[in-house]
């Protein structure tokens, strides 16, 4: 079952325990995926999209072996 909800840079930032500005600056760097959807000029992610991109981040050890 795949989460559709939608996130904004304040769920991402609580989900990986950041503040916004550091998700907005991981954006302009290029290290987010590309949002799902852009309303009026704002970007969101589906949940599961950024848990994948979290579970695949370089440092991220969990699960792989």
């Amino acid at each position: 079952m795949s989460d559709r909800r939608l996130w904004s840079y304040k769920e991402i930032a609580a989900h990986i325990q950041v503040q916004p500005d550091t998700v907005r600056s991981y954006r302009k760097h290029g290290h987010l995926p590309p949002p799902d959807l852009v309303e009026g000029g704002k970007p969101y992610w589906y949940a599961d999209t950024i848990r994948t991109w979290v579970a695949n981040r370089p440092g991220n050890n969990r699960g792989r072996r």
